[in-house]
C-alpha cells in the first residue's frame, strides 16, 4: 500500500477524519488527500450455558492516502 502512498493507522475510536487528518500533517509533515475510516466491530461468539464470549475487541483504523504519491518513512519516528 505504502507504493500506492497509502497508510494503515490504528486509531483512537474518538476520533474524526479532520483530526486525523490534522495529526499525520503534524506528525510526518505531508499532506493527506484522503483519509478512510474502518471500524471492526467485536466479535463475540456463545459458549457453554449461553454465556457470551467477547474474541476480538472494536478497534478503529484510518487509511489515509497522500497527495501526489508522495511517500512517508514511519518507522523513521
Amino acid at each position: 500500500m505504502a507504493k500506492h502512498g497509502k497508510y494503515l493507522f490504528v486509531v483512537n475510536p474518538k476520533a474524526t477524519k479532520v483530526d486525523i487528518k490534522n495529526a499525520f500533517r503534524q506528525l510526518y509533515g505531508v499532506p493527506a488527500s484522503k483519509v478512510n475510516i474502518v471500524q471492526q466491530t467485536p466479535k463475540t461468539r456463545m459458549v457453554r450455558r449461553g454465556l457470551p464470549l467477547v474474541k476480538r475487541k472494536p478497534v478503529k483504523r484510518a487509511i489515509i492516502t497522500t497527495k501526489g504519491q508522495k511517500t512517508v518513512d514511519v518507522y523513521k519516528q
